[in-house]
């Protein structure tokens, strides 16, 4: 299984992702056109990713060039500058798959999707207050 997500430094919420069971161009192209699509007008996010070939192939830098969005890679061999990303899928593999059986690609897949949709709007951190990273969203937005 391949997710590719993009997940928010302001408050650890995967914004979009793809999940797929072959790593193909589209896993991360569809997750950043999904990203840009939420982007509010003016919104100018530096999209940070490690190393890999999709990140660096020319489509993938093309959508963000087109969008007038600034690229962000991790230095070779560092998992440490893309621990944001690191943090969420050890949380992903404790709490949702570690221990389970799955009977096919298929119900992984569903399981990390509603994974997904539990730990943006369910699942509190207690660096965002005691609140879900979208309810900490909400109240930052309505503070503001």
């Amino acid at each position: 299984m391949y997710l590719s997500p993009v997940i928010d430094l302001f408050n650890q919420e995967v914004v979009s992702y793809e999940v797929r069971k072959s790593v193909t161009l589209p896993l991360v192209t569809d997750m950043l056109r999904k990203a840009i699509g939420k982007l509010r007008p003016n919104e100018m996010p530096i999209i940070h990713s490690d190393q890999g070939w999709q990140y660096q192939n020319r489509a993938y830098q093309r959508q963000m060039r087109e969008k007038g969005l600034p690229q962000s890679m991790s230095r070779k061999g560092n998992c440490l500058d893309n621990a944001v990303a690191e943090n969420f899928f050890a949380i992903l593999k404790t709490e949702m798959y570690h221990n389970e059986v799955f009977k096919s690609a298929d119900e992984l897949i569903e399981n990390i999707k509603e994974y997904i949709d539990y730990y943006n709007t369910k699942r509190i951190k207690l660096k965002l207050k005691g609140l879900s990273p979208i309810d900490y969203r909400n109240q930052a937005l309505l503070a503001a």
